[in-house]
């Protein structure tokens, strides 16, 4: 079992007092597998996977990834396990914009130590991105923003790879396409993919789904 979420809760302070925004949520993943997370926006779907990765703590619960309690570890602790074990995309793309894309796309490798020349230009290849290397974010489209991001975030080659709306800014072929890139890659890679997405078409295309509603599996 690559990750296993138990009993997670997170509230935040609201004008009324306490506003819970998980409450109880348990699940779990093999490596290789594809997971959609689902639910109309506020059920928590963007907060739990903040708390897998480690970009939040909960209330209570813990998430184990490979047996790790991430709860449990220093800020620098979890900055590890995101550097070397955990993928994150993110729906604003997070490119550094002082970077060219072969170097934002290298980032992420590097920082693991696991830098690989031959894989990146074949990601490169394969998001279509080769002629676009030594250009920078400000001059790429959007959707080739994405791929930039999703080529960034596989470079490392992680274990988990946590994909927020990771469309959602782009028109349907577009996502389309850059979705059928991502799952051949994370396939060949035996990544997991846990992914938050408000389309139908996308999350019938995952191998699982997990609805949230009011904070809880549905």
């Amino acid at each position: 079992m690559l990750l296993s979420v138990s009993d997670l809760t997170k509230t935040y302070p609201g004008p009324d007092g306490q506003i819970t925004v998980l409450d109880g949520v348990s699940m779990t993943m093999d490596a290789g597998e594809t997971l959609a997370l689902t639910g109309e926006s506020g059920s928590g779907k963007s907060t739990l996977l903040h708390l897998v990765g480690g970009l939040d703590q909960p209330d209570s619960g813990r998430v184990d990834i490979e047996g790790v309690d991430i709860g449990a570890l220093d800020d620098g602790g979890r900055a590890a396990i995101r550097r070397d074990q955990v993928g994150v995309i993110f729906q604003q793309f997070n490119l550094i914009p002082s970077l060219t894309v072969a170097s934002n796309i290298a980032f992420q490798a590097r920082l693991a130590g696991r830098e690989d020349a031959a894989w990146s230009a074949d990601l490169s290849d394969r998001m279509g991105l080769t002629a676009q290397l030594t250009k920078y974010p400000e001059q790429l489209s959007g959707g080739q923003q994405q791929r930039v991001a999703i080529a960034r975030t596989l470079a490392a080659r992680p274990k988990l790879v946590l994909a927020d709306e990771p469309t959602g800014n782009l028109d349907e072929a577009t996502a389309d396409t850059v979705m059928t890139l991502m799952l051949d890659l994370v396939t060949e890679t035996q990544a997991a993919l846990l992914m938050v997405t408000h389309s139908e078409r996308l999350a019938a295309r995952m191998a699982r789904r997990l609805h949230l509603r009011a904070g809880r599996v549905a």
